[in-house]
């Protein structure tokens, strides 16, 4: 087979919306059951912080099973491998449902991650093997759109399934999602990439570090990865400081979570009628700063540990402003990774998830023993974002290549 031709305009599909449903497993499999905490730490004896290890297992899975996807989903296709980490994700969430203890179900997270995985790197490389780096940038905020509808809706149907049926049938559900996809993917969704025999398993790792060793693809990837980090960090925290500390009830919590959602996609469908106008490093380079200034305001807050609304409207400014960062720092990263963007995706992707695990970790620890941890935290990934990409501008006098 032919590889299909590179699209300059980018269009509200089929075909985004299966890719969409693709990066949504891994969003889903961790919204979902966050309504569930105090449920599956009753059930396991333990508190809700024992079952945010079950959260921080997911993320390093997904930060560890990237790197197994990108050089394969090169070298055979884009499918094979997809219905592989599909049919992983769907016997991992099934066991999910039967573990007998935490240490298993930790485990079986990780393993989930895994299969979770191949629909977040791949449907990253089929946006840049359908479209140039500009109309990538308005495909990512279509992706969020679609995406962000799993935030709004999952929290809202954990608390509900949770209530009504138990915390085990989340999983017996996302294992049902996990098979529809895969039939629906099978008869519909098209191979973007022709297998390469030139391109070898092998040398993955040398093929990896060629795309880390990339001064553009290391600066935008680390901006949007760190940035990103922030939004892992409420996601790990907020159950504890919502729910335990501000006393919401589980379904409230959803609502509140659901909130959030509705901004980032706000703001990313504005960013997708902004790149048809502006190139996506101009929008990037003015949303950095507004990013900055409301990690500030995170910071000020956890600092003091400001009341409800205090702590509501700066994290509602932080994650709805990703909306703008995230699209235009993800097609920076793979502008210039064409011929290798199955292993470019694996390696972003490793970061983001390599930094979301180690944040979620540290919001696991020091939010035992301050409740506004999650702020500090979420405030100095927008900083350290901020002043990531500001330092690794090439030094040259030479303008850096637009995207």
């Amino acid at each position: 087979m032919q590889n299909p031709p590179v699209s300059e305009h980018a269009r509200f599909d089929l075909v985004v919306v299966l890719l969409a449903m693709l990066t949504a497993f891994g969003p889903l499999s961790i919204d979902m059951y966050l309504p569930a905490f105090n449920d599956i730490a009753q059930t396991y004896q333990t508190d809700s912080s024992g079952v945010e290890l079950s959260l921080t297992a997911f993320f390093f899975g997904l930060f560890i099973g990237q790197l197994l996807y990108g050089t394969v989903s090169d070298r055979f296709g884009r499918k094979p491998p997809l219905y592989f980490g599909l049919v992983i994700y769907i016997i991992s969430s099934l066991a999910c449902a039967y573990a007998p203890n935490l240490e298993t179900l930790v485990v079986l997270r990780f393993v989930q991650a895994i299969g979770a995985c191949a629909g977040l790197v791949i449907a990253r490389a089929m946006v840049r093997d359908l479209y140039t780096p500009q109309a990538s940038a308005r495909v990512f905020s279509f992706l969020i759109l679609v995406m962000g509808i799993a935030p709004i809706l999952a929290p809202l149907m954990g608390a509900y399934i949770t209530m009504l049926f138990g915390w085990q049938a989340i999983f017996l559900i996302v294992a049902a999602l996990g098979v529809a996809c895969l039939i629906t993917i099978h008869k519909v969704l098209p191979e973007t990439r022709a297998p390469d025999v030139a391109v070898r398993i092998s040398g993955s790792l040398t093929t990896y570090w060629g795309v880390l060793k990339d001064p553009a693809f290391l600066r935008y990837s680390l901006t949007g990865g760190i940035s990103q980090a922030g939004l892992f960090a409420y996601i790990t925290a907020s159950p504890l400081l919502f729910i335990d500390h501000f006393g919401l009830s589980p379904t409230y919590y959803s609502w509140l979570f659901g909130a959030n959602a509705v901004g980032i996609i706000g703001m990313a469908q504005l960013n997708g009628w902004l790149v048809q106008r502006y190139t996506a490093r101009t929008i990037l380079n003015k949303s950095l700063p507004l990013l900055a200034f409301i990690s500030i305001g995170l910071w000020f807050s956890g600092a003091y540990s400001l009341g409800f609304w205090a702590v509501v409207i700066p994290i509602f400014l932080y994650i709805s402003t990703l909306g703008m960062v995230f699209p235009n720092a993800m097609a920076g990263a793979l502008a210039e990774q064409a011929e290798r963007a199955g292993s470019a995706s694996a390696v972003t992707g490793s970061l983001q998830f390599l930094i979301a695990g180690l944040v979620s970790a540290a919001v696991n620890v020091v939010g035992q023993h301050h409740h506004h941890a999650m702020l500090m935290v979420m405030g100095s990934c927008g900083l350290v974002a901020v002043t990531v990409y500001r330092l690794l501008r090439r030094p040259e006098p030479a303008p850096e290549r637009e995207f």
